[in-house]
């Protein structure tokens, strides 16, 4: 493998698969519970080398307007076939083919990541270096979903004694404020948060003020997903950060939600906003803003995972993820390395790239057939 390039990268030929896993144990938000992680899975090959990427997406649109079968005709249509046979200098030079076409966040990452993947590989770099990351671990915490109030508490002891950063409780109306005290009273000095996925409106206020009496670090997604003003006002009268996540899907989303006053927090997900290079500059407007940052998951499988641990190596994720350890979600990975957290980080995964190899006999047997281009 070369140590550096400075050749154009040709994008020879790409591949897609549907992946489905099975979770572990069911994982309930606001928005529903789910049983399996069904997600797309993108190969970008140039030469020798392959660059992968998990797309984020969901077979309905529950989280956000993208999903599965709209991203995976999106790729077809649109994008791949501008991108076959191309040459690129760097991912601005292939965000270029990216940008014009509106909307389709989600699949437009699929692309971005996995051609930061391919890039740096072409250079023998770790993802992290060339994304100007630092450190050879993260600092995580721990989402729990929506469940009995006592296995809640159980659940967040049993993660705080395992040296996570950060206990986040899922919640939705209804299901909040008894389960926030009893976790709050069961670690009095544990770093909490609460992600209510878009549940609750300004008619709600009551249940945002008994929150902000409960010493969380923040509040996160509260309101719809599209409405920056309602959060501003929501901020105005809470001592406690309003964390964004639905509502940012670029740059621009994050300079106006902070000049807005809508947010002190925001959760940056690369594949929600169309890969490491938007990502990275919604990172460094909130650096400006001195507003800290933090990666957010969306139970990817290790593909996912690793363009998360290396995404967050950058100097403003000062903020614990969501990117705990692949076994709490599923029984056997579609990457051979194990990554795993250890007294609360999760250690970069060496080498160039992401890090991390596909189990393709596993892959082969968790997935559809999978469509070459």
């Amino acid at each position: 493998m070369p140590t550096t390039t400075a050749a154009p990268l040709r994008i020879d030929s790409a591949e897609l698969r549907v992946v489905r896993l099975p979770l572990i144990a069911p994982f309930t938000t606001s928005t529903g519970t789910m049983y399996d992680k069904v997600f797309p899975l993108l190969t970008l090959r140039s030469g020798d080398l392959e660059g992968y990427a998990e797309g984020v997406m969901d077979p309905m649109p529950d989280f956000l307007d993208d999903t599965i079968a709209g991203g995976i005709d999106f790729l077809q249509q649109a994008i791949l076939p501008q991108v076959i046979g191309a040459s690129f200098e760097n991912p601005e030079a292939l965000n270029r083919i990216l940008r014009p076409w509106r909307g389709n966040w989600m699949a437009k990452a699929m692309v971005d990541m996995a051609y930061w993947d391919l890039w740096a590989k072409s250079m023998n770099l770790p993802l992290s270096t060339v994304l100007g990351g630092l450190g050879d671990a993260v600092p995580v915490g721990i989402s729990l979903g929506i469940d009995d109030i006592r296995d809640t508490v159980e659940k967040a002891r049993m993660n705080q004694a395992l040296g996570y950063r950060r206990i986040k409780l899922k919640i939705m109306p209804g299901h909040d404020l008894e389960l926030v005290s009893a976790v709050r009273a069961a670690l009095p000095d544990t770093p909490l948060t609460v992600d209510a996925n878009t549940a609750y409106t300004l008619a709600d206020m009551k249940v945002m003020h008994a929150l902000d009496a409960l010493g969380l670090d923040y509040i996160e997604q509260p309101l719809a997903y599209d409405d920056l003003h309602d959060h501003a006002v929501l901020q105005s009268r809470l001592k406690t950060p309003i964390c964004l996540d639905e509502s940012i899907r670029s740059a621009a989303d994050a300079r106006k939600a902070l000049a807005g006053g809508a947010a002190r927090v925001i959760n940056i997900k690369v594949g929600r906003v169309a890969g490491h290079l938007e990502a990275r500059r919604i990172h460094d407007i909130a650096a400006a803003w001195d507003v800290p940052v933090w990666c957010g998951g969306m139970l990817e499988a290790g593909i996912g995972r690793a363009h998360n641990i290396h995404l967050a190596t950058q100097p403003n994720f000062r903020k614990p993820g969501d990117t705990s350890s692949i076994s709490r979600y599923f029984k056997r990975d579609i990457v051979l390395e194990p990554l795993e957290v250890k007294n609360g980080l999760m250690p970069v995964p060496p080498g160039p790239g992401i890090g991390v190899q596909l189990d393709r006999a596993f892959l082969a047997e968790v997935s559809g057939e999978a469509l070459t281009f």
